[in-house]
């Protein structure tokens, strides 16, 4: 250490102005070489490995920040990971711990539209998802790549579904009565309203899968939905695309006999509509619901008589002709 030069008084001698000069330049200039420093670190790019990502973070090269689970050490549930929280979630990403990346609007910052977070595009759409804007998670297939079956994405399983869907998978979104969770009455689930419906699809809701014909958007024939195809039908139903609904026989397979499609029941009828089987459309009188009187069925009109076959109301099943189009002889001949 440097020993401070006293008087003969034992008092510290003053510092004459050349040396006060020559300190204060010295200390200058120790504070300039530190700030050149951490401007140098912070500019400093982080070691990348041959796979383009962090090296530290990697899990291929199995960089010191991946735990044994093959995940980020600092994110692992099962490690305890510091940025895991109380309530088995990623800290800042949690809406009871109020996580920094939580916004006032209760959503991801970064995802939130009210905030005009920095993953949402122009479109008002999650960027890295915007088809418009080809984001990174859009495949050749214009579809969300991990999602994508073509692609044999990430997020596909085994089976061609979805795997979180995935009943045989025992998927995540799976509930216990066998239902996709989020839109399980039972389990009230999130995309169940207070109408009892699915949210997206409720009318009353004005649900995001509704246009503005008030239809759902991907039927609409006005909208033209992706679900309607060329032949102006529905896509999966229509014969001459052969859909995906479409059996070898040339019927709707769910409807089929032949082919003992799920709505098929053992009485080798439509199951809602067997008696036997007591069947969602068959009323308490023994009836199909929609055509009872005294349930007053949205089949019955307002002359009680079955909709279609009211020639009042011009039902669908009338012709020109004022009878029965299936009985009509001019219609025949006319054909």
């Amino acid at each position: 250490m440097e020993q401070k030069e006293l008087n003969e008084e034992g008092q510290q001698k003053p510092v004459r102005q050349e040396e006060a000069g020559v300190i204060k330049d010295t200390a200058q200039q120790d504070l300039e070489e530190t700030a050149a420093n951490l401007q140098k670190m912070r500019g400093k790019r982080p070691r990348m490995c041959e796979h383009d990502r962090k090296f530290s973070q990697c899990k291929e090269c199995g960089g010191p920040k991946v735990c044994e689970h093959n995940r980020q050490k600092r994110l692992c549930r099962d490690c305890g990971g510091t940025g895991v929280c109380e309530h088995n979630r990623e800290r800042r990403f949690c809406k009871e711990c109020k996580g920094s990346g939580i916004c006032e609007h209760n959503r991801h910052r970064s995802l939130c539209k009210d905030c005009k977070g920095a993953g949402i595009c122009e479109h008002e759409r999650r960027r890295s998802r915007c088809k418009d804007c080809k984001g990174s998670s859009i495949c050749m297939h214009d579809r969300e790549r991990r999602r994508c079956k073509d692609c044999k994405g990430s997020g596909i399983c085994e089976h061609g579904r979805e795997q979180r869907f995935c009943k045989e998978c025992k998927g995540s979104g799976i509930c216990e009565h066998n239902r996709v969770k989020r839109i399980c009455k039972e389990c009230g689930g999130s995309g169940i309203c207070e109408h009892n419906r699915e949210r997206s699809r409720c009318k009353e809701c004005k649900g995001s899968a509704i246009c503005e014909h008030n239809r759902q958007k991907s039927q609409c024939k006005d909208c033209r939905g992706s679900g309607i195809c060329e032949h102006n039908r529905e896509r999966r139903r229509c014969k001459e695309c052969g859909g995906s609904d479409i059996c070898v026989h040339n019927r709707q397979k769910s409807h089929c006999k032949d082919c003992k499609g799920k709505c098929i029941c053992e009485h080798n009828r439509v199951k809602r509509f067997c008696k036997d089987c007591k069947g969602s459309g068959i009323c308490e009188h023994n009836q199909r619901r929609s055509r009872c009187k005294d349930c007053k069925g949205p089949g019955i009109c307002e002359h009680n008589r079955e909709r279609q076959f009211c020639k009042e109301c011009k039902g669908s099943a009338i012709c020109d002709h004022s009878r029965i189009r299936r009985f009509c002889k001019e219609c025949k001949g006319e054909a």
